[in-house]
């Protein structure tokens, strides 16, 4: 068999503005600490996510992609009719909304909080837009949407994350129905097992309406944080010219150092 030759090796260039570095240094700090709400409330719930996700009875396990396919379905769909909100108010607005359907979903149990999921979603999908509005993108843009859905694939709030999930923005696509539906193909999985996390510890014994407004509240605002990374990390590209790649390197290692940090203070 002949011998293949090594794919060349990609240079990127280097970052000498210093603007540029200080954004960079904001989104990172905005990146670490975006989840610390909800891994306090995962700690006072007692248990790690695995943990968490082995207390889901096993038939909300087995149909949870599946709903949330069908939610994030639900949700793009929704986004069409309905104009998003734009900036400032709009995201104590929302924490409030989500907050109050956690509520009323925890205190129900498991079957009220698998019941308030797909709206959850729909009101997180909206705010997400609405952040992307506030970074000059327009929403009714399906690449804007297709953006706003790649917002879902990181960590989420009751993980620690060391922002290699941010590779998924390099992933550049040609957005149409077909690529859209794969891309929620995509991020379903990993919705999913962020999503059985919140159920799990939603339905929590004694904590009830409670947990579920709270840990709503969480996620709520961890993606709005994450929002305003992702769209943020594209407008420096569009202003600046600079691969995204490059500033999703230095995006990585800055984060990873805030996390090197953290897990050293913690220790």
């Amino acid at each position: 068999m002949p011998h293949q030759p090594a794919p060349p090796q990609i240079v990127l260039p280097p970052i000498t503005d210093p603007t540029v570095h200080a954004t960079l240094d904001r989104l990172a700090h905005r990146y670490v600490r975006a989840g610390g709400l909800g891994m306090d409330i995962l700690a006072y719930v007692g248990g790690s996510a695995e943990t968490l996700l082995a207390r889901l009875p096993g038939p909300v396990r087995d149909r949870l992609d599946d709903t949330v396919r069908a939610a994030l379905h639900g949700a793009l769909a929704a986004a069409g009719t309905v104009a998003p909100p734009r900036g400032g108010f709009a995201d104590g607005v929302n924490r409030a909304v989500v907050s109050a359907i956690g509520a009323a979903g925890g205190a129900v149990g498991i079957a009220g909080a698998m019941a308030e999921l797909p709206v959850t979603i729909t009101v997180l999908l909206r705010t997400i837009l609405g952040i992307a509005a506030e970074h000059g993108l327009d929403p009714a843009d399906p690449a804007t949407r297709a953006e706003a859905l790649r917002v879902f694939a990181s960590a989420g709030p009751m993980a620690d994350d060391d922002g290699t999930d941010l590779g998924l923005l390099a992933a550049r696509l040609t957005v149409t129905g077909h690529s859209l539906q794969a891309l929620i193909a995509r991020i379903a999985p990993r919705l999913a097992a962020v999503i059985g996390q919140k159920l799990a510890a939603q339905s929590a014994p004694v904590l009830g309406a409670v947990a579920g407004a709270s840990i709503n509240y969480s996620f709520t605002r961890y993606y709005q944080q994450m929002a305003r990374v992702h769209f943020g990390l594209l407008r420096l590209a569009d202003e600046t010219g600079l691969p995204r790649e490059v500033l999703i390197e230095a995006l990585q290692s800055r984060i990873r150092a805030l996390e090197a940090r953290k897990r050293a203070r913690r220790a």
